[in-house]
Order: structure tokens, then sequence, then C-alpha cells
């Protein structure tokens, strides 16, 4: 069962979102033209969209106008004709207004205000807070945005920059995200930042206010040399470039998009003192990303992997190795509550530190099991075979099954399907 049943629709599959906005940041006016490539998987004589409070002014299908109706973040759109099975078709929505994150019992999501700019962070159902979409994460599309806003703001989305042209007043920038995309990753930041590149083999860029730019290169002075670590540990970087963002404004935590995290400037403290963090949202661009859940319920797969990519850099940076993190929290949830299921944790709770922690040391088991050589293989395996697709906690547990002749469902059911937690191997 899903755990959001009113996001993401049926009846057809989204393959490219061509999202032309124009922001006013003083009034937090957004007007968007969205054009959406794609393909009937049902026979349809109608079909539906996520899409929060904006005023929709015209729906087209194939460049004909359609009926529509919009309530309750529900587009329902009406094509002239029917839509075959296999037919390739294209969308076009219309629409302005002053856009408003999606509340949740985790706080706001998506299109979010700054005191001097805009974060969007849509994880797990805020995608429909900017542009129309079927915001499901097994729906993965490529992207294209066209960002129009004031000259002395810069506008940052995922992929790869390809134009900015300056107007009077007003600078329109260009991003093409080429590989599938999740909608609740798709993200476009705006504000008044400066750019430093980093070093290493992956091209790297933070985009930061102007007065933290003292401690920007010493807090990921070192991400050059984590990218590398976690490139061998976990096979290639997914993307072609990686991009962070560091508002003016604090965050509670870090947020990640696809190709880019975003830091608050609480988390920039010249003594890298959110290290951790770093690491955290870098592996998310393989956990998550590149490889990205199903359902839900298998958040493990994207949280318990950065939470253990943490501890992974600690022990390749000269800190403390992974077994001593593993031991630390252990002894830490076997005093927490014992109440929900790493495999089906339940919609309120995907977001629990449990959640990571349990994932993590499911994963510290699971190589102490199968010893490091096997362990680590089989993630590279896991990242290649899956790349840029979708994954479940079914797949994970069968592919590690190769990589020993012992039988693994003691531990799987024991770490992933009971709520005890059980004792480290």
């Amino acid at each position: 069962m899903s755990y959001f049943p009113k996001r993401g629709n049926e009846g057809y599959r989204v393959l490219h979102y061509d999202l032309t906005l124009d922001y006013r940041a003083a009034a937090n006016r957004l007007s968007g033209t969205a054009v959406l490539a794609a393909v009937a998987t049902a026979p349809l004589k109608g079909f539906a969209l996520d899409l929060g409070p904006f005023r929709v002014d015209r729906v087209q299908v194939n460049g004909a106008r359609a009926r529509f109706t919009h309530r309750d973040d529900k587009l329902r759109v009406t094509p002239p004709g029917w839509l075959a099975e296999g037919r390739p078709f294209s969308v076009e929505v219309r629409y302005q207004g002053s856009p408003r994150p999606v509340p949740s019992p985790w706080g706001e999501l998506g299109w979010e205000q700054l005191a001097d700019g805009v974060i969007v962070a849509s994880q797990p159902t805020g995608a429909s807070s900017w542009f129309p979409c079927n915001d499901r994460p097994s729906e993965k599309a490529t992207y294209r945005f066209a960002v129009t806003a004031a000259s002395p703001y810069q506008v940052v989305a995922n992929g790869a920059r390809v134009s900015s042209v300056r107007g009077a007043s007003a600078t329109t920038w260009v991003y093409e995200q080429g590989e599938p995309m999740a909608a609740y990753l798709a993200s476009v930041q705006i504000g008044r930042y400066v750019s430093v590149d980093l070093d290493g083999v992956v091209p790297q860029r933070v985009y930061h206010p102007a007065r933290l730019g003292p401690r920007i290169r010493h807090d990921f002075g070192r991400q050059d040399r984590m990218m590398a670590v976690f490139a061998d540990l976990f096979g290639p970087y997914p993307f072609g470039a990686y991009t962070v963002v560091v508002t003016d404004d604090e965050l509670e935590i870090p947020v990640e998009a696809q190709g880019m995290s975003i830091f608050g400037a609480n988390h920039v403290d010249g003594r890298r003192g959110s290290e951790r963090l770093v690491a955290h949202e870098l592996a998310h661009q393989w956990f998550g990303n590149s490889l990205t859940l199903g359902h839900w319920r298998d958040i493990w797969l994207h949280e318990g992997f950065a939470a253990y990519a943490e501890w992974l850099w600690s022990e390749a940076s000269g800190g403390e190795p992974a077994a001593a993190h593993a031991r630390r929290w252990h002894r830490r949830l076997t005093a927490a509550p014992q109440d929900f299921v790493l495999a089906d944790p339940g919609s309120r709770r995907i977001f629990d530190d449990r959640v990571y922690k349990r994932g993590a040391l499911t994963l510290h088991a699971l190589r102490r099991t199968l010893g490091d050589v096997p362990f680590f293989s089989m993630l590279r395996e896991w990242t290649a075979a899956h790349r840029h697709g979708v994954v479940t906690t079914g797949m994970f547990t069968d592919l590690a099954r190769h990589f020993t002749p012992e039988p693994l469902e003691g531990l799987f059911a024991s770490w992933l399907y009971a709520p005890r937690l059980p004792g480290l191997p």
C-alpha cells in the first residue's frame, strides 16, 4: 500500500519535463509553462497531474485545448479524444500564482521563500508546490529548466547549465538534467550567491553567500577526497558534476537533490563541524538519486546507506572506524523504543533517526557477515546494475545472496522485518 495514496497518478509515464518559469522574488509570484512528454500505459480518456493551488490558465494535449478541473492539488485533464495505450502524447500547462510549500508532519515541503531568495526541498511530496507532475519516486524523467529571475540573483537547478542570458533587469538561466530523476528531487535554488570550484576529478562547485567564503574552502576542503573514497567503495560517481548550495539562512538539516545538496549557513562553521553531513549528502548521489526507491517504505535504502557512508568516511579519514560507530549506536538503539519494522516503518517514521541508524547497522551486520571484499563488491554491483533506476529492498537482499554461500534469510529477517533489534554479528 502506498504511504501517500493522494500523490502520483496511474495510466501514463512522463519521459521529459520542460519547465519555463518566471519568478518575481519580491512578490513571491511564479508564472510557469510546463510541457510534459509522456506515454500512455493504458487506454486513457483522461488523466491527472499533481499541482498545488495555482491558477491554471490553459491546458493543451498534443497541441489541442483540453478540458480540465483543478482542486485538492489535482489537475484532472480530459483530452479531445482517447489516448491509446502505448501512444506518446504531450501536455502543456500554463499556470501562475504565489507558490507555497506543502504542509507535512516533517515541516513544509517544496518551494519555500528564504529571507532573500528561494529554496526547493520537496522530499517526499512537495514537487507539486511548483510544477505539475506525477509525484511518485518510481516515476523518473529527464528535465529542462529555464528560470528567469532578477539579475542580482543566481539561479541553480539540477543538471548542467547550458546558458544564462542577461536582460535589462532579469536573467534567464537554462539547465538540462539528462539522467532520469524523480520529481521530488527536482530543485531550483535562488539567491545572491557567488561560487567557488573545488578540486577533484569530478567537477564540483559551491554556491554561497559572499560572507561565508573564508569558511567554505575549509569546510568542503576534503570533499574531493571524500568523492574519491566513495567512488572506490560504491563505484563511479553517477552524474557529470556535483553542486553544493549554502543558503544565507539557517536550515534544520541539509537536503539532497539530484546532483546537488543544499546546506544552511549554520552548517558552515570553519571547523568542519558538519563534515559528517557533507558525507551523508554526497552519498545520496549514489543511494537515493541514481538508485531511487520504488516505494517510500524502502527509505532505509536511501538513509541507511547514507548514514553508513558517514561511518565509512570517518574510517577512511582517520576518525573512528565504522565498527566503533556501530557499537555506540547499537547501544543507543537497544535503549530506544523498538516499535517499527525497518523495511516498512510507516509513513510517519520515514525520517525517524532510528531508521537511519538501524539501516546503517543492518549494512554493518551484512559487512561483518560477508567480509569486506564481498561486501564492497556487492555495493559496486548494486550501484552499477541499477544506475539511474528504481530499487526495492527485495532486489537488494536478492543480490546480497549471490556474494556468500551462507544463508542470509535469518540476518535479513531479524534486521529488516522484526521490530526487536538483533545483536551485532
